[in-house]
């Protein structure tokens, strides 16, 4: 058999067995490698039987399976297998042949690969994969970035494969050198975590406060769904809140309150601290899920920490479109944070992002897909230097219309003592960022008293520090700062 494929993939995990079954029905030849040759073996005898698959036992033998320039996609666990199959491909490789990393590999190890890499004559790649089983099955949406000579290479089959848009547009586009790939994908899923937790507030409000059955919200999440709130997650909330066990309750209130989590948002978060970046809706959605893993720790406080009585609202359908207007106006908040973290990931790292083109990324395929993304699109069309999407008149118009809602919404949870944490860090992010004056004057006033860390005058040009010498037994010696 002389053929040769298009491209190898080590790793037949779910991810990688659906994504190679749709890089097969694109047209393409694959050649498949797994580290247990039974699971390779298994594939191929299986759901990969008949079809423009090669089967091979070794690294070498891979390789050797592919045409030139020779490209290896590896679908395997973030962190050390990484680096392991990287250095096993290296000797059979050839100057100009790709490696690329479709896992959710942290960015710094992306671009400490890429520089790595090209060292040796070779190319790398670590592309974002979003979507899920599913998504890779059917059409994920991809976020490569890396050594961009590779990107001419690998764009026929990546946009072949990814999600489309409406018009036919693929939901795939070179994002940027080293790790501006795997970066956008890190702030795609810290998004998705805000986006989780936003909607899980909102079920929660609309179960306790609002009093609504499962089959009640069923019908609110779908009817939220052919509005602002048309999305992924929405609708799959929709299809949770109508499912039963075989007893006939509700399947979710039998699923325990503890929430998982595979470090992605974690690491967006800490980027944020790193850059400077005010992620608080998107950091709350991270440390709830910590909150919630304290399962026996809270059983025990709930029995020794009372509450307020909950009072259920007695309109239901004024407090369902309240919760919907907090639920949107909260949204555009999550994004707006994850679009400022890009922009100054972007300045820092050198990265030439095409924020409109990074939601049409999002638009379809991946699992904060929504009809929401579109808008952010246009807004960044029309204003490709927008600071912030709060500034943005359709945004702007959206927020202002909820913001009375929302904050009813906010402060009917806190007087029922219902936990509404991103909700809340939302709205707080909004009232900030729309503050002319904050009490951060004191708070310099503090650091200048008891460290010297001196502070910035309002009658006088910004850049001019100045110390006061506030209890009359200090000096003038000032101390050094740090700048975030």
């Amino acid at each position: 058999m002389n053929r040769k494929a298009d491209i190898g993939l080590i790793g037949l995990a779910v991810m990688g067995e659906n994504l190679v079954l749709n890089m097969e029905s694109k047209g393409y030849t694959v050649a498949v490698y797994n580290r247990t040759t039974e699971k390779m073996e298994k594939f191929i005898n299986d759901r990969g039987k008949g079809k423009n698959f090669i089967g091979t036992r070794t690294i070498k033998e891979l390789v050797n399976a592919l045409e030139r320039p020779r490209k290896v996609m590896l679908l395997v666990k973030a962190g050390e297998p990484v680096d392991h199959f990287i250095e096993q491909l290296i000797p059979h490789l050839e100057p100009g042949d790709i490696i690329i990393d479709g896992g959710n590999s942290h960015y710094p190890d992306t671009e400490r690969r890429t520089k790595y890499i090209e060292e040796k004559g070779l190319l790398y790649v670590g592309s974002g994969v979003s979507g899920g089983e599913e998504g890779a099955l059917t059409g994920p949406s991809l976020m490569p970035g890396g050594s961009n000579a590779a990107w001419p290479h690998i764009r026929e089959i990546f946009q072949n494969i990814a999600a489309k848009v409406e018009d036919g547009t693929p939901c795939c586009d070179w994002v940027g050198n080293n790790g501006a790939g795997h970066f956008v994908k890190m702030v795609h899923n810290g998004i998705e975590y805000g986006d989780m937790q936003l909607i899980s507030e909102a079920y929660h409000l609309l179960k306790e406060l609002g009093g609504l059955t499962h089959e009640e919200m069923h019908a609110v999440f779908n009817e939220w769904n052919k509005g602002d709130l048309d999305s992924y997650l929405i609708e799959i909330t929709r299809d949770i809140m109508a499912y039963k066990d075989e007893d006939g309750l509700p399947m979710v209130e039998k699923i325990l309150d503890a929430a998982g989590q595979k470090g992605t948002g974690k690491w967006t978060g800490i980027s944020a601290l790193d850059l400077g970046v005010p992620l608080t809706l998107i950091g709350e959605a991270v440390f709830a899920r910590c909150l919630s893993a304290q399962k026996e720790e809270r059983v025990e406080a709930a029995k020794k920490i009372a509450g307020p009585a909950i009072t259920l609202e007695k309109e239901k359908a004024v407090f369902v479109e309240a919760v919907r207007q907090a639920l949107f106006a909260s949204k555009i908040v999550s994004y707006a944070q994850g679009y400022v973290l890009m922009r100054e990931a972007a300045r820092v790292n050198n990265w030439d992002l095409n924020y409109g083109g990074i939601a049409l990324m999002w638009r379809g395929g991946c699992i904060i897909r929504s009809a929401f993304l579109g808008k952010i699109k246009e807004a960044f069309d029309n204003n490709p230097e927008l600071k912030n999407l709060l500034l943005d008149p359709y945004f702007k118009e959206k927020i202002e219309q909820a913001t009375e809602n929302w904050r009813t919404v906010i402060a009917k949870a806190v007087m029922n003592g219902i936990p509404a944490p991103a909700f809340s860090a939302a709205l707080s992010y909004f009232d900030g960022y729309r503050s002319e004056k904050l009490p951060a004057n004191l708070l310099q006033a503090q650091r200048d008293y008891f460290g010297a860390h001196t502070y910035e005058r309002i009658d006088k040009p910004r850049g001019e520090f100045f110390h006061t010498n506030w209890t009359g037994r200090g000096g003038d010696t000032a101390s050094t700062t740090y700048d975030v």
